[in-house]
């Protein structure tokens, strides 16, 4: 019997649907141009293929906008929203990059010679190039006086005046600034009334200072450098400068000198130029005759040309450093800003796509392609955001003129040149525009990948109840990741610690966000029954609901989870600082009374005279500055700028307890002394007898020799100078504070004695019991810090409030069938609305809790490892917390489902 075997030819049987289901994935991926196989020509059947499916996209775009737009409604909110964040935040970093102190006291200066505020330090990290790290010095850097017979005599340069200054204070306590006559031309003063200081005995006042005061030839008391003094005012001096500088008290240069106390230094140069002489051409000059250095011993500092706008470095030496602070603070924050941003437009967008994912099914069932319903989706999610971005880049320039406000200081003014509001407003919106087609096409891709056959059963299937492995291993390696990153936090101090762990939180709300199918089936396993007891009816079908849609859930209490962890963690890192340092500094306290002098503080000789008070049996003077510490991080050179404390190791027992564990104190004397707290002297590897490298306030290297170990550094700072080693390089040897013991023979009022005592000091002076806050070394909370609180607080934790309301609504928009159906049933209205109220207590508390238990983590490290206690949030800030996440989950919730009450909650039901 013969068998005629037929040549495969390639094709398939009719009935192999693998095969079927292989061509039909092929002619998805096929790509958009072919060639002819016989005739090497271009084919025209896939170009008009690809124009009808184009236009079949462009149909479903159209279709679904107007169908689904309450859906997208929701949508448009959130990535709005996160476009104006965006743009705030790129529009305050811009005004910090471009801002400048003004230019006030040398606005007649046409430049100013002045030493570098720069400190560097270069390490060779491992495995790396040697890298330089840079900071600004907190105490001004000074020049040595024969710079100016150098600078006097440079081509161009008609007059040089050395520029010093000090802090004084009126009779009646008014603050003031005390400067030379001559570098009274600097700022372009003019005599009103009256002449020039002649002798030691007169000075020139502002005429500000002088309003409704002393006329020329009338006596003025002022303190300065020891007890007030009566000088004779000789003239009122006027200027057309604004700003709001403290007013200025003129002397003679020698008395000036005498008062600055660092008769072989000045402060700055003030240079005035011949006629004609541009600003480039006088810089170059002077600078062709400079010294490399400053010329002051132990100092290493450059000496700069300032002109222009650069004058106001001169005035303002702790600015630029402030905007560095500020640049760091807002960076971290505005990277936490992104990646909340990226989570609640992915979130959102996801929640907004999976809803459709029925009538997508069903839409590839009958013959839409993946391409198809891919570019549809994304044409939808390109035209939302679009309207999204343009929205959110108009209300970025006022939500970012409102920050900047809240920025702004005297001593640094952020400008808003002409092209930042536009800059800002399409940063914001553009990057939300790029970021929403490919997040929304990828949120599709699952269900525009399934076969026809398969995409039918997907319709009428429930959602998975699991992540997928990928979504899993993510989520699991980010949870591991934001737990071991939660050390990272112990780096920092202040502010900048709660921004590090705010970063660590973060990788645990992502986390949580990836898992959040498992954390929802677990969190109705141990919620699931108390609702169903409570609730009744209501509560067994808020219960199964849950336990149907665990992936609902999950985008439900995610936003929530991220409000609670970064709020909480923005708001618990600063208290429980400030707490443990409190503790600390009120331990440490040994002094019931302290004496203060105003802004212009007291001089050394206040803390003699009140020593000599009856009844008085120690008294320590106060003096604060701070010391850059040149370190190193994983390899990488850090400088780290570290308050610390100036005291007086006479009597230091009787007024300061610092918990000395190794060496004495009483050796903190001299120039070469330091005692240094128990963890910096282990990560320094220092004890008693060792010495340590440190650069002083104004940049000078130093070695002390440490003297003593000591453990309360949380509340005294990292190191305690003698206030003699510190004096010489403040920008003003001004004691901040008198700490005064007193004994039991003191009397009825011990303050009455101290009060006489310091009456030679002038208005000002004031005696009160002394507290922790007076030694602590943490400066009060600040308008600088409290701006950054409510920056980070305040408009982070609203935005994540607002996603809250959107996602919740846009969930809620998404269940109207399922209302439909149980009110079909006989759900009553009471009762599907009792369900509603269930479900957003069930959503609200298990956010709450995890929220809560995501801060915890880096909190928790943070604490333990810097100030040596658990986390501490006031249960009033906390309280609030919870409060408005409950409002947001429940407007959220029951809004929408109240506002379609007449189709699904109503009579209109069935």
């Amino acid at each position: 019997m013969k068998v005629r075997i037929k040549r495969r030819t390639g094709t398939t049987a009719p009935d192999a649907p693998e095969a079927r289901n292989r061509r039909t994935e092929a002619a998805d991926r096929e790509p958009s141009g072919t060639r002819n196989r016989r005739t090497g020509t271009a084919d025209r059947e896939p170009r008009a293929v690809r124009q009808g499916s184009r236009r079949a996209s462009a149909f479903l775009a159209r279709r679904s906008l107007a169908t689904h737009r309450r859906a997208w409604a929701a949508v448009v909110v959130a990535t709005g929203a996160a476009a104006a964040l965006i743009g705030a935040f790129a529009f305050v970093i811009g005004s910090l990059l471009v801002a400048a102190p003004p230019v006030q006291r040398y606005a007649g200066a046409d430049a100013v010679v002045a030493a570098d505020q720069k400190v560097s330090y270069t390490a060779k990290p491992w495995g790396s190039e040697p890298r330089t790290a840079t900071a600004y010095l907190p105490e001004r850097a000074r020049l040595d006086r024969s710079v100016l017979a150098a600078v006097a005599g440079a081509d161009g340069v008609a007059k040089a005046v050395a520029d010093d200054s000090v802090p004084v204070s009126t009779g009646d306590g008014r603050p003031a600034v005390g400067r030379s006559w001559p570098s009274a031309v600097l700022t372009r003063y003019e005599l009103a009334e009256g002449r020039a200081p002649r002798d030691a005995s007169e000075v020139v006042l502002d005429g500000s200072l002088a309003a409704g005061g002393p006329a020329p030839g009338e006596r003025v008391v002022l303190r300065a450098d020891g007890t007030a003094r009566t000088y004779t005012v000789s003239g009122l001096a006027r200027t057309g400068h604004g700003g709001d500088a403290p007013p200025a008290v003129f002397f003679t240069e020698p008395r000036l000198t005498a008062l600055a106390g660092h008769p072989g230094r000045i402060d700055a140069i003030g240079v005035v130029a011949e006629p004609g002489v541009p600003p480039g051409a006088l810089r170059d000059a002077i600078g062709a005759v400079l010294p490399e250095r400053s010329g002051v011993p132990g100092s290493d500092r450059g000496v700069r040309v300032l002109t222009g706008a650069e004058r106001g470095e001169a005035e303002r030496v702790d600015a630029l450093g402030g905007r560095g602070d500020q640049l760091a603070l807002l960076g971290s924050i505005g990277g936490t800003v992104l990646m909340v941003a990226l989570l609640v437009i992915a979130s959102t967008l996801s929640q907004a796509i999976h809803q459709r994912s029925g009538e997508l099914a069903l839409l590839r069932a009958v013959g839409a392609s993946p391409r198809q319903l891919r570019s549809a989706i994304g044409r939808e999610a390109g035209r939302v955001s679009a309207a999204a971005a343009l929205l959110g880049g108009i209300g970025a320039v006022p939500l970012g003129l409102a920050m900047r406000s809240l920025l702004t200081t005297e001593p640094l003014p952020l400008p808003v040149p002409w092209w930042l509001p536009p800059a800002s407003a399409l940063t914001g919106g553009l990057l939300v525009a790029l970021l929403a087609r490919p997040v929304a096409m990828l949120a599709a891709r699952s269900i525009t990948r399934l076969r026809p056959a398969a995409a039918l059963g997907a319709a009428r299937a429930d959602e998975p109840s699991e992540p997928g492995r990928f979504r899993t291993v993510a989520g699991v390696v980010l949870a591991f990741a934001g737990i071991s990153s939660a050390g990272v936090a112990t780096t920092q101090s202040g502010q900048a610690a709660g921004a590090a762990a705010s970063g660590a939180a973060m990788s645990l709300v992502i986390a949580v966000a990836l898992l959040g199918p498992r954390i929802s089936r677990i969190a109705l396993g141990v919620l699931g029954r108390p609702l169903r007891r409570v609730g009744g009816v209501s509560g067994f079908l808020a219960e199964r609901a849950a336990s149907a849609h665990t992936r609902r859930l999950a985008t439900a209490f995610t936003p929530i989870v991220l409000v609670v962890a970064f709020v909480c963690v923005q708001l618990a890192s600063g208290p429980t600082m400030e707490r443990a340092a409190g503790q600390q500094a009120s331990a440490a306290l040994r002094a019931d009374l302290v004496a203060t002098g105003g802004g212009a503080g007291l001089p050394a000789g206040a803390a003699r005279a009140v020593r000599e008070a009856p009844g008085v049996t120690a008294a320590t003077g106060v003096l604060r500055s701070a010391v850059v510490l040149a370190d190193r991080e994983a390899g990488e050179p850090v400088l780290t700028r570290l308050p610390v404390l100036g005291v007086e190791a006479r009597g230091l027992s009787g007024t300061l307890d610092p918990g000395v564990t190794a060496g004495d104190l009483d050796r903190l004397t001299g120039r070469d002394a330091v005692a240094v707290g128990a963890d910096r002297a282990e990560s320094l590897d220092v004890g008693p007898g060792d010495r340590v490298a440190l650069r002083l306030g104004d940049g000078t290297r130093v070695e002390p020799r440490v003297v003593a170990v000591y453990e309360r550094e949380l509340g005294l700072g990292e190191f305690l100078f003698p206030r003699e080693a510190l004096a010489g390089h403040v920008s003003a040897a001004r004691d901040r504070a008198v700490l005064i013991r007193t004994g039991d023979g003191a009397g009825a009022d011990p303050a009455a004695p101290v009060r006489e005592a310091l009456a030679p000091y002038g208005g000002g002076v004031t005696v009160r019991a002394a507290t922790g806050d007076d030694v602590a070394i943490a400066p009060p909370v600040s308008d600088e810090d409290n701006a950054m609180i409510v920056i980070g607080v305040g408009v982070i934790g609203g935005f994540a409030l607002l996603a809250v309301v959107s996602t919740l609504a846009l969930i809620t928009i998404g269940r109207r069938g399922e209302f439909r159906l149980l009110r079909m049933v006989g759900t009553g209205r009471r009762q599907l609305r009792r369900m509603l109220v269930l479900e957003t207590g069930l959503v609200t508390f298990a956010g709450l809790v995890i929220g809560t238990a995501v801060a915890a983590v880096p909190l928790t490290a943070f604490a333990v490892s810097m100030a040596g206690t658990a986390p501490y949030l006031p249960p009033a800030h906390y309280g609030v917390i919870a409060g408005a996440v409950a409002l947001a989950a429940a407007a959220g919730t029951l809004i929408p489902g109240a506002a379609g009450g007449r189709f699904v909650l109503g009579r209109r039901a069935g």
